[in-house]
């Protein structure tokens, strides 16, 4: 039906007789000569008509927003004064002699071009016309080039694409799973994959070697900016490999694929322990292109009077940390207080703070509600964080956990409000973290996931399963974990000493895990992987700010399609089929 794509039109083709097919994006009536601004994924261009050819005319008079074209006409150069430099088709335009309605459309709900502006429920309602937008093109253009230079970097490295189930069985991975009820076995369910990782270890275990996936994965879990309840990954694993060979693997591979989509050329990826990153961050994936960093200032905070310093500093789960902002004594009160609401986000029972205005002056040239109580103590505090004149130093002093939260939030308002990134790209690996967290209930659970292998032997782990580290490492981009992953269990006693100390009996572990735990008998080799969120590394490529942005049909943030309504009612011989019954509440009990 077509011999171009609007956004192909350039000077090249004058002369030449075209046809496109596409949306009128907008049109003028010039004196009676209209104008049809076309546009199709591949770009807009600008069509004239005359009166001359009269049908063609009729047509073009007819036509309205968002109403389906085919145009066919020659190309000329527009007339000097009208051509646009900043438009890839700006000095072509096409003379029509024929147009076409293909299909009329209705006013749509919102405008499409750059000047509309409109709530993010409303676009994702008329989702299919939202995509019609260039910048939307562009986003899910860029995604498929960046899931096509994956695949073909994996391949050269002589990964394999092999697909897993998504229909499987429930495993604990950290979130809820989607259930899918079974008509045939009444009373049991399918689970969505939270991820392949069982399957991928199979596949290694299986002989494959170097696996890869783009799969779909799912999550019912709570919703936000970088969250999804199905979401896409960029799945890896390889057998023989050690921690290095992975992080080499994929870092090059990272490289790679913003060189060739993005040219740029991503600074050396550095590597730090996740110790380091809680100590000096408050956060495993810190933004290192913010110049800010906590301080430790416990030792000192035990020598003061000031009960909320002195308690969490001399508690052995406290903490007290310092956040020194360079030239910050400029912040107003109001800007300080909304701060202080901020961090309590996170758990933070309030923001203490110092101005430092003159320094010489001693205590006289500070201004702060604290500082009276540590006056013992503020000389070597300022010396400890560098003080100048002009700064400001914020503290966090709680539970460490909270504290690493509140203050490491904090970190990242305060460089994004200040403008303080010191360059665009800041990528980093984490390192040694945690085998095991405290769960809050006297258990421990796995940093990761159960299947991460530990950098000690089983006896070690059993022996102080607390301290243990294990062999994980994440990626992370300018304070977004862009992907994650470790060497697994390849031992069947090793895996049994995890399950032991995270109380998984055997007769569990064999309901749940029995398949992984046969397969570890027969010969598997050590293996490793990592997953990317395919999702994020796009939202960061394209600088949009959710990845709302770069999903073709995303959901709410309350896990709801406003397009198709889903989730839905089913009807009662469908539920009955599947051996189900609702529990609905009476409808006084709704009402109370």
């Amino acid at each position: 039906m077509r011999s171009h794509y609007c956004g192909q039109l350039n000077e090249t083709l004058v002369d030449q007789t075209v046809t496109v097919c596409g949306w009128v994006h907008r049109r003028r009536d010039h004196g009676g000569v209209i104008f049809l601004d076309m546009r199709d994924r591949d770009g807009i261009a600008q069509f004239v008509v005359d009166p001359d050819t009269a049908e063609a005319f009729a047509n073009a008079d007819r036509a309205r927003s968002e109403y389906v074209l085919r145009v066919t006409g020659r190309v000329r150069l527009r007339p000097e004064g009208t051509q646009n430099p900043n438009m890839p088709t700006g000095m072509i335009e096409v003379l029509a002699k024929e147009v076409e309605v293909l299909n009329a459309a209705a006013t749509p709900p919102f405008q499409l071009d750059e000047h509309g502006k409109v709530g993010e429920e409303v676009r994702l309602k008329h989702r299919y016309i939202d995509l019609r937008r260039p910048e939307m093109i562009e986003k899910l253009r860029l995604r498929s080039r960046i899931s096509h230079n994956v695949r073909a970097y994996l391949e050269n490295q002589g990964f394999l694409d092999i697909e897993t189930p998504v229909l499987t069985r429930a495993t604990p991975e950290g979130a809820r799973d989607y259930l899918v009820p079974s008509r045939t076995h009444a009373g049991s369910f399918f689970a969505l994959p939270q991820s392949p990782q069982l399957f991928k270890q199979l596949l290694m275990v299986a002989g494959f070697d170097r696996y890869y996936q783009i799969a779909k994965c799912f999550r019912d879990e709570d919703l936000r900016a970088d969250r999804q309840p199905e979401f896409t990954q960029i799945d890896i694993e390889a057998s023989f490999v050690s921690e290095d060979d992975i992080m080499s693997i994929t870092e090059d591979m990272i490289r790679q694929l913003f060189n060739d989509v993005l040219d740029v050329e991503l600074p050396a990826f550095p590597r730090m322990t996740w110790h380091d990153a809680m100590q000096r961050f408050g956060s495993d994936k810190p933004d290192l292109r913010i110049p800010l960093e906590l301080t430790d200032i416990d030792d000192l905070m035990k020598q003061v009077d000031f009960k909320v310093f002195s308690g969490p500093a001399n508690a052995e789960d406290g903490r007290v940390a310092a956040l020194k902002v360079a030239g910050g004594a400029s912040l107003s009160r109001k800007v300080i207080d909304e701060y202080t609401k901020f961090v309590g986000i996170y758990g933070a029972k309030g923001l203490a703070w110092i101005k430092v205005n003159e320094r010489a002056k001693g205590i006289e040239g500070l201004q702060s509600p604290i500082v009276k109580f540590m006056e013992n103590v503020v000389e070597e505090l300022l010396d400890r964080v560098d003080a100048k004149d002009g700064d400001i130093i914020f503290f966090g002093a709680d539970k460490a956990s909270i504290v690493n939260e509140a203050m490491g939030a904090l970190r990242v308002r305060i460089g994004a409000d200040l403008d303080l990134y010191t360059h665009e790209w800041a990528p980093l690996w984490v390192v040694d973290f945690p085998m095991f967290e405290a769960d809050g209930n006297g258990r421990l659970s796995p940093l990761h996931h159960p299947f991460t292998a530990p950098a000690c032997s089983p006896e070690a782990l059993k022996a102080d399963p607390a301290a243990a580290l294990s062999r994980a490492y994440d990626m992370v981009l300018n304070g977004t974990e862009l992907g994650g992953g470790s060497l697994r269990i390849h031992d069947q006693t090793m895996q049994s000493t995890v399950f032991d100390i995270l109380g998984i009996g055997e007769k569990e572990a064999r309901e749940k895990f029995g398949f992984l735990l046969d397969a570890l008998h027969y010969g598997a080799p050590p293996h490793g992987g990592l997953a990317f969120g395919l999702d994020r590394l796009v939202m960061l490529m394209t600088g949009a700010t959710t990845i709302r942005e770069v999903i073709a049909f995303p959901k709410t943030q309350s896990a709801a399609c406003l397009m198709t309504d889903a989730p839905g009612d089913v009807s009662a011989e469908q539920l009955k089929e599947l051996n189900i019954r609702l529990r609905q509440k009476a409808k006084a009990d709704a009402s109370e």
